[in-house]
């Protein structure tokens, strides 16, 4: 585990400032994965203890949620010698597009970067449920949920597990010192932006 840690400071995708996640909340700390993306060998490395437990699984399926999640789900098929497919969003909705199927019954997992709160991955559970398949659960690259905030669909395989703290915004330390502007890195559009469209 503390690996993949050390191969994300390499790669300059751990990175320390006042940041804004796609759950909404804020921390002192964020992994911008995509600079792990830009070396296929080490991300294959990070990602073969994940695929290995996800062998045991007997995994039919990988589906990465656009964009975060692609990669890490084509990574883990080629490992594992399965499909890997991806939800993206459509007018800010999650959707099974580009003749991508899901067959009953067959067991999906869902391929994240870094999950926090678990919460964004519900729609790409949704979808795999809706066409018949089984979600076994969430692999990814780092984890970083709470003990006492568990991720809602269980977290089957991870390379990291950072125990980093995110705060709501009305209680972020690093907003009330005023100091750090807040930054937002991830590519998936926020709650708050779209209910103010």
């Amino acid at each position: 585990m503390s690996n993949a840690i050390e191969v994300l400071k390499e790669c300059g995708a751990f990175l320390e400032g006042h940041f804004l996640l796609s759950s909404g909340r804020h921390s002192g700390a964020y992994c911008q994965m995509a600079k792990l993306q830009q070396y296929p060998d080490k991300a294959a490395v990070v990602m073969a203890p994940v695929a290995d437990k996800l062998r045991e699984l007997g995994v039919d399926v990988v589906v990465g949620p656009a964009m975060g999640g692609i990669v890490y789900a084509y990574e883990l098929g080629r490992q594992l010698g399965k499909r890997a497919i991806f939800t993206e969003r459509v007018d800010n909705e999650m959707a099974l597009r580009r003749g991508f199927e899901i067959k009953p019954g067959e067991r999906c997992v869902i391929a994240e970067d870094v999950v926090t709160t678990g919460v964004s991955s519900l729609e790409t559970k949704k979808i795999i449920e809706e066409n018949g398949g089984v979600c076994v659960g969430i692999a990814c690259v780092v984890d970083r949920t709470k003990p006492e905030a568990p991720s809602p669909i269980e977290i089957v395989a991870s390379a990291a597990r950072l125990d980093l703290p995110n705060y709501l915004p009305e209680e972020c330390p690093i907003c009330k010192e005023g100091r750090l502007p807040l930054v937002h890195l991830g590519s998936r559009k926020m709650k708050e932006k779209a209910e103010n469209k």
